[in-house]
């Protein structure tokens, strides 16, 4: 009994590491990024493109900044 016990134990890491593996690396797109490659790749594949994005306003300092 603790036998197979250990082996589903071992399966189910074996799973969970193999599944958590999945996925794309690299840097994460900002909302304003993210919509101008939305209208790029919508004008490449000639689909109505989504309306043009607003810029970012500049970053606001804020008194907790330091703390991060």
């Amino acid at each position: 009994m603790t036998g197979s016990r250990i082996l589903v134990t071992l399966t189910l890491l074996v799973a969970i590491a193999a599944v958590s593996a999945c996925g794309r690396r690299g840097g994460l797109d900002t909302p304003y990024e993210a919509a101008v490659q939305a209208r790029k790749d919508a004008s490449k594949a000639h689909q109505p493109v989504p309306p043009e994005p607003e810029k970012p306003v500049v970053d606001k300092k804020f008194f907790l900044d330091p703390l991060i």
